[in-house]
């Protein structure tokens, strides 16, 4: 094993200990943002370049930022928070425990396979594969998505638009 892949496991593994133990909500959102960016050096130790990008583009950016957002807006402290019973902690420790169980019970029997040097091809996670096989299998429900997309933003302006005259309250 490389010293990166085990710098990145370990920065994933303290980062994703601090979302769960983070007692300000903010600060937890800041430690999953730090946990996608090791997930995204993940990707890029296995050569999937476009993973990495999207990880951290989608994910890293503008899901928590929105999630940044709500937690700013709603304001959440002790004073707004009220205390906690005993009965939901110890019904959110079954839970947990029993989400635990099933997963080990479901990859109790996994083999993992390993891989054949003769059929691999190293450079299936780059981008410019992937844009070759999107522009040559997939090119009408790429254009045709692209399409959707055009039309929907158009459809967001035209609803976002004020008319001549519109109050607002």
């Amino acid at each position: 094993m490389s010293p990166l892949f085990l710098f990145l496991s370990f920065v994933a593994l303290i980062s994703a200990l601090g979302v769960v133990f983070a007692k300000n909500p903010v600060h937890s959102v800041l430690f999953l943002i730090l946990t996608f960016f090791s997930l995204s050096g993940h990707y890029l130790l296995l050569n999937a370049q476009f993973l990495a990008a999207v990880n951290i583009i989608v994910y890293a950016g503008a899901i928590m930022v929105l999630f940044l957002f709500v937690i700013m807006f709603l304001n959440l402290n002790v004073d707004t928070e009220p205390h906690k019973p005993a009965l939901a902690k110890i019904a959110a420790a079954v839970a947990g425990g029993s989400l635990l169980l099933i997963m080990v019970a479901a990859m109790r029997d996994v083999r993992p396979a390993g891989y054949d040097a003769t059929t691999f091809n190293s450079q299936i996670g780059m981008v410019d594969q992937l844009g070759l096989v999107l522009y040559r299998q997939y090119l009408l429900p790429f254009e045709l998505a692209s399409v959707l997309f055009l039309v929907a933003m158009v459809g967001a302006v035209m609803l976002g638009k004020r008319e001549v005259g519109e109050r607002n309250f």
